[in-house]
């Protein structure tokens, strides 16, 4: 299928992506921007944001979906979260977004090395705001526990896509699963003042009654904020591209998500996890100052 053109972007500006990489190189840390291949790294990167991928850049699930290597990965590095916060503190940054690659050999996940680097996030930038994309570290509560305790300001967890697509878009994963995460998020959060957040991909083959089921279930897991962005297939090996979604189909997910009881549904063709995270953040958060 031909790229529509609501789906062409500049190229990147070659010296923003060399300063951005320097930076991550000489903390010897990874960006999903680049891993994930996401069409926005150069619009972020120009903005010297990016969002950080904690406990190495080789993930131990093959999602169909996903660009990240597959394999065997190496021991974490107990000086990635001071390194981490220090890159973030060089870059200025006031809303911090840090994920990881699904880290299924380690017992707890990685969740230790998640809220080791949030702690160290609160140390160089006590002013700066966490958001923290989490894997679903197979359903223990335990490792979740840990990450918020840590106290990130948004735990995010995305879905993906709709359950009768999981066995061949996630086979690794649950879809049940992680809609229980979000919902023990709620639960477990001291007054509820971590924000949570998931997301959607359209474009895999789902259907919009199906999609429109997802969004109503993750309201009544307590999701606060939702972002539904465009399938791009990485390449050929990977799950099929079905479809291109319509700016205009986007813009009435966004209305019909308002309408559910989403605090903020961040909806386009380009929109990512983390696109526009800390605006997106502030928006919300005062939402919620104004509702008090």
């Amino acid at each position: 299928m031909q790229k529509p053109e609501w789906l062409t972007i500049p190229a990147p500006d070659a010296q923003h992506m060399n300063s951005i990489r320097d930076l991550l190189g000489k903390g010897e840390l990874h960006s999903v921007c680049e891993s994930a291949q996401c069409p926005n790294i150069g619009e972020c990167f120009a903005s010297r944001t990016c969002t950080f991928m904690i406990l190495g850049d080789i993930c131990t699930r093959n999602c169909a979906f996903c660009a990240v290597t597959h394999g065997k990965p190496n021991a974490p590095d107990p000086e990635e979260p001071i390194k981490l916060a220090l890159t973030a503190k060089q870059l200025g940054l006031k809303h911090i977004v840090v994920t990881s690659v699904t880290r299924d050999d380690l017992p707890d996940g990685g969740a230790g090395h998640f809220a080791s680097t949030i702690a160290a996030i609160r140390k160089e930038t006590p002013e700066s705001t966490v958001e923290v994309l989490i894997p679903d570290f197979k359903g223990q509560i335990d490792p979740l526990l840990k990450v918020i305790e840590a106290a990130p300001e948004v735990i995010n967890h995305n879905v993906e896509t709709v359950p009768r697509l999981y066995p061949t878009v996630r086979p690794a994963a649950k879809y049940e699963q992680s809609l229980k995460l979000i919902s023990n998020v709620r639960q477990y959060s001291p007054n509820n003042k971590i924000k949570t957040k998931s997301g959607l991909m359209l474009g895999l083959g789902e259907k919009k009654a199906e999609v429109v089921s997802v969004m109503g279930e993750l309201v009544e897991a307590g999701c606060n904020i939702l972002t539904i962005g465009q399938y791009l297939c990485p390449s050929p090996k990977h799950h099929p591209l079905i479809e291109y979604i319509h700016p205009d189909r986007f813009a009435e997910y966004a209305e019909i998500g308002t309408e559910l009881g989403f605090k903020q549904v961040v909806s386009g063709p380009l929109v990512r996890s983390s696109y526009h995270a800390e605006k997106s953040f502030q928006q919300l958060n005062s939402k919620c100052c104004g509702n008090h």
